[in-house]
C-alpha cells in the first residue's frame, strides 16, 4: 500500500474546484472556516485510503468525503452546488505531483440539517484509485 500520493490528490481536487466554472465564488476549505462560516462553500473532508497494490505495483484506493454547507434556507442552493462538485469530478482527469489518477467515481451523497435546521450540509463520497 501506498500513500504517498494522498496530498498531490488533495492539491489537485482543490485546484479542480477552484477552477470549475460551474463553482465560480463558492469558497473551498481543507478545515472548517472560522465561526463555521456563513452562505454556502465546500469543505474537503475526511478522507479512508486502502491498499489496492498489485503485481503491478503500489495502488490505493481513496474515499474522500466533500461537504456542501449552505446557511441558505432549503436544500436548494447546496443540491445545486453539490451538483456542480458532481460534475467537476465524476470521471475528472487530475494531474497529479505524486503517482496518477487511475479513476475518479462519485460513491453516495447524504443530505442533512444542522443547528436545528439553521443549515443544510450534503456529504458528497467519491471513490478515488490511485497508481504510485
Amino acid at each position: 500500500m501506498s500513500y504517498q500520493a494522498a496530498a498531490a490528490l488533495q492539491t489537485a481536487l482543490y485546484q479542480r474546484l477552484t477552477g470549475f466554472a460551474g463553482l465560480g465564488g463558492v469558497a473551498v476549505f481543507d478545515a472548517m472556516p472560522l465561526g463555521a462560516g456563513t452562505g454556502t462553500y465546500i469543505l474537503l473532508g475526511p478522507e479512508t485510503a486502502i491498499d489496492k497494490s498489485d503485481q503491478s505495483g503500489s495502488g490505493a484506493e481513496h474515499q474522500l468525503l466533500i461537504s456542501v454547507i449552505s446557511d441558505a434556507t432549503g436544500f436548494q442552493s447546496a443540491k445545486t452546488v453539490a451538483a456542480q462538485v458532481s460534475a467537476a469530478l465524476e470521471n475528472a482527469s487530475l494531474t497529479l505531483t505524486a503517482g496518477r489518477l487511475v479513476s475518479m467515481f462519485f460513491q453516495k451523497a447524504v443530505a442533512q440539517r444542522l443547528s436545528e435546521g439553521e443549515a443544510r450540509r450534503i456529504d458528497l463520497t467519491f471513490r478515488a484509485r490511485v497508481e504510485i
